[in-house]
Formats: structure tokens, sequence, C-alpha cells
């Protein structure tokens, strides 16, 4: 049986694709999901093994867009 791992972090909108990209290249990683400060969660990735370059980049455009509009997000990051 495969045991998650639950952690999260607050960071400041202009940091937010820093931090994630940061996450992402430690590995280990399920699932990322990112929260405005009110809680509203406006984005899950699944990661799995192998989904790297290319694949992620519609993923990031999308952490790109919403690092513009919030002004504190949290990310929640599961691992296995």
């Amino acid at each position: 049986m495969v045991k998650e791992k639950k952690e999260e972090f607050e960071v400041k909108g202009e940091d937010l694709l820093r931090k994630i990209k940061e996450l992402i290249r430690e590995g280990n990683i399920r699932r990322i999901t990112i929260k405005s400060e009110e809680g509203k969660t406006l984005i899950q990735i699944p990661l799995t093994l192998g989904v790297v370059g290319a694949i992620l980049l519609p993923v990031w455009a999308a952490i790109g867009a919403i690092a513009a509009i919030v002004t504190k997000a949290s990310i929640t990051v599961e691992r296995e």
C-alpha cells in the first residue's frame, strides 16, 4: 500500500510558476493543486512518471495566467 504525503505552500502570485517548477524538479509528486487565497481550487495538475517537456506547455500557460491574476495562492503537493 502506497502512503500519500501532502504538503502545502503559500506563495505570492509572482512566485507561483517558479515554485511549481521547483517542486516538479524535486520529483516524486502525484498531483499539484493550486488554490486562491479564499481556498477556491483554481487548477489540479496530475503528474505521472514521464510527464515532462512539451506535454506541460499548456499547463505552464495556465499557471502563468493564474499567477497574473492572484496576489497569493496556496500550493498543495501530494507525494507518494
